[in-house]
């Protein structure tokens, strides 16, 4: 049953790929039928057009058989900080640090059972956050968010729940002030949660729903096809403060910070836009230390001959010369022509706005359709036979 949902699942994305390609060449081309040139940012619904996507740098390979679904990853001055999602097996339900070569030093056991972790997040002063967030049938009346501070034994459990309902999540912020900031895997609107009031162990606090926004379409070429661009799967904030970044299956979206309200920024800023091609299932995304890259890293791709997830950077372009911050929402990104890296986008002409919503919402209708049936036979996959979760 597994292979046949396995096969079905991706001749559907097959043939979705093909779909997407041609309606992206309708919605991007310009007049001539050149390809479009790479562009800085989009404004928040606008296809990613002509994206020059470029592998990342290899800096180290994990090879340590505890971190097969790595989901949640922060760089620190001597290595990094990762976690897997939520897993049957003891031994891969820790806080993993490691060291610059990816090799595990050390880890911190939970002290009770964690559910579904999905992501974390490194405070200025070392404080480890972890998404406990991760929901894919809806059904948790609450999630958690575990606090490890520095030369802590074992993380504090802190309780939230939606005030709207349950959610899937993958991606948690920090913001100026070390609130956690939840970010939903709602399909193309991902939705932004923050507690009401101070965690307190012991206690549920509610969220406060803060703001939602709109996810660019993209070209990126992915795994998962049409899906891969629109389902937030991770997040984190430069050492500074002056950035945000959230990833998809296929980009990352990079925001900037002007007055250190994380919130405001991925509401209504104008995301520059970093491919992230073909990772297997990329999950966990950084900002280096000095925060002039970006970090990401894989889950394990299926099968017993499958490749250790090796550890990605990508250089993050001079914030002056793309600036994206500078436009306002809607409107074409200011290039700059000096970088090669950064060409001019098209003027939308009314067809393709018109053909471009229609296509977003196909491409919606078909999200809510098969993602749920997608992803549960992706946990089925790595769930032993007979163990329910």
């Amino acid at each position: 049953m597994r292979r046949l949902a396995t096969s079905v699942l991706a001749g559907v994305t097959s043939v979705l790929a093909g779909v997407t390609s041609v309606l992206a060449g309708v919605l991007v081309l310009p007049t001539g039928g050149a390809a479009a040139r790479p562009v800085a940012g989009t404004a928040p619904g606008q296809p990613v057009a002509g994206v020059r996507a470029a592998a990342g740098t290899p800096v180290c390979t994990v090879d340590d058989e505890r971190l097969p679904e790595i989901s949640g990853l922060a760089a620190t001055g001597d290595g990094y900080v990762v976690v897997n999602d939520g897993s049957d097996v003891d031994n891969r339900r820790r806080v993993f640090f490691l060291g610059r070569d990816c090799a595990v030093t050390r880890s911190v056991r939970y002290p009770s059972r964690p559910r579904d972790t999905e992501d974390l997040a490194r405070a200025p002063d070392g404080t480890i956050w972890i998404g406990d967030i991760g929901d894919n049938d809806r059904v948790r009346d609450t999630v958690a968010l575990w606090k490890l501070a520095p030369g802590a034994g074992a993380p504090v459990l802190h309780r939230v729940s939606y005030p709207d309902g349950a959610h899937d999540a993958e991606a948690l912020l920090l913001s100026a002030d070390g609130t956690p900031i939840i970010v939903t895997k709602d399909p193309g609107t991902p939705g932004l949660y923050s507690p009401d009031g101070a965690l307190r162990p012991g206690r549920t606090v509610p969220l406060r729903r803060v703001g939602q926004f709109t996810l660019p379409r993209s070209t990126t070429s992915n795994p998962y096809s049409i899906f891969g661009p629109q389902l937030v799967t991770g997040g984190a904030v430069a050492p500074d403060g002056s950035r945000v970044v959230l990833r998809t299956y296929a980009d990352a979206l990079e925001f900037e910070v002007p007055d250190g309200d994380v919130v405001r920024a991925v509401v209504t800023g104008t995301p520059r836009i970093i491919p992230l091609p073909d990772e297997p299932q990329g999950e966990a995304i950084s900002y280096s230390p000095d925060g002039t890259a970006l970090l990401t890293l894989s889950e394990k791709a299926e099968g017993e001959s499958a490749a250790d997830p090796v550890l990605l950077r990508y250089p993050v372009a001079d914030r002056e010369r793309s600036a994206p911050s500078s436009a306002t929402p809607g409107a074409a990104p200011r290039a700059a022509p000096d970088d090669p890296e950064v060409g001019r986008a098209r003027p939308a002409e009314s067809h393709q706005d018109v053909t471009g919503h229609f296509v977003t919402a196909v491409a919606a209708t078909l999200l809510l359709l098969t993602a749920a049936g997608g992803f549960a036979v992706r946990r089925a996959r790595r769930r032993p036979p007979g163990r329910a979760r």
